[in-house]
């Protein structure tokens, strides 16, 4: 199981962001554990400077706009044929 974590305040790109990632997931029927983050305090906490911010696996693959679609389908790995 991959853990996703995305960062934001919940605006339109943070909330595109976690669609995306939750629709790859279910087309790849790859099981995942979403957190989000919204607490502008926890965010400056952490040290994220850019919305959304998005960690696979404890390790930061993104920061600020949303990502392409390509990019997400990386975070997955290689798609099983």
């Amino acid at each position: 199981m991959k853990e996703f974590k995305v960062y934001g305040s919940g605006c339109n790109k943070c909330e595109a962001t976690v669609r995306l990632i939750n629709e790859i997931a279910a087309e790849r029927g790859v099981p995942v554990l979403l957190r989000r983050v919204e607490s502008m305090e926890r965010i400056i906490r952490e040290g994220i400077e850019r919305t959304p911010t998005v960690f696979v696996d404890g390790v930061k693959v993104h920061a600020g706009g949303m990502p392409e679609r390509q990019a997400v389908e990386a975070w997955f790995g290689p798609a099983e044929r």
